[in-house]
């Protein structure tokens, strides 16, 4: 059955990178997975590969920056899968450039895809992960503890996420429920490698993080034994670039 083999999953942003790496490992530990993303084709492939290892797996189009598009995902994992042990926020937005010549649109568009549909999803699902006693994972980035120019919408963005999480942690560990905030460096991604071609830098993959590395270390701490909490975990690639 695996390590959660009686455990319902949901993971945002599962269409790729991190979130489709982390929705893969938790298929492959047995878990019920509910797919998030808005590439339904991407989607469908994550919940093709996880349907080899997990006994159930169904997949969410959703925008999660539309508050009513949230509480229609509740509603229809509710009616597919009754409570969520697991939710890992692995959605996310990123636009690069200096304070001075950087769109305040763009700002708005990551605030509300990296901290606002965090919060509202959380406080959707908190009834059901404190009746199962259950884990929060937010994929954060190294950006969200140091942040450096160029990155500043984005970096405050991550920083907002550390202390909602931080503070959820606070309010929750009472009731049995965890919470996890992962802050990885640069990782093999379509992202990065969109990153990279703003940057005017060669794409060299090898010499990042992969996506799996991400969601080995993120299985692992969700795996643990209840007598004990990973709160941080700070990952980044061997080679320094």
């Amino acid at each position: 059955m695996g390590a959660f083999g009686d455990q319902v999953a949901m993971v945002t942003g599962a269409s790729r990178g991190i979130g489709d790496a982390i929705a893969l490992g938790l298929a492959a530990q047995g878990a019920t997975v509910a797919l998030v993303g808005r590439d339904e084709h991407a989607l469908r492939e994550t919940a093709a590969q996880a349907r080899a290892t997990s006994p159930h797996v169904e997949s969410y189009i959703t925008d999660l920056t539309r508050d009513e598009a949230v509480s229609e995902l509740k509603a229809r994992v509710d009616s597919d899968f009754g409570d969520v042990d697991i939710l890992v926020h692995g959605a996310g937005v990123i636009y690069l450039g200096d304070i001075g010549g950087s769109a305040t649109t763009e700002f708005d568009e990551q605030l509300a895809t990296n901290v606002r549909a965090p919060y509202v999803l959380t406080k959707a699902l908190l009834p059901t992960l404190r009746r199962r006693r259950g884990q929060v994972v937010f994929i954060n980035s190294s950006l969200g503890l140091q942040t450096r120019a160029t990155a500043g919408q984005y970096a405050a963005t991550k920083h907002a996420l550390k202390a909602f999480a931080d503070t959820l942690r606070d309010e929750v560990n009472g009731d049995g429920v965890r919470v996890l905030s992962v802050y990885p460096g640069r990782t093999a991604t379509p992202g990065q490698a969109a990153i990279h071609a703003r940057e005017r830098r060669p794409y060299i993959p090898e010499r990042l993080l992969q996506p799996e590395d991400v969601a080995s270390i993120v299985v692992s701490a969700l795996a643990l034994p209840r007598s004990a909490e990973v709160t941080d975990i700070r990952i980044r690639p061997m080679h320094k670039s």
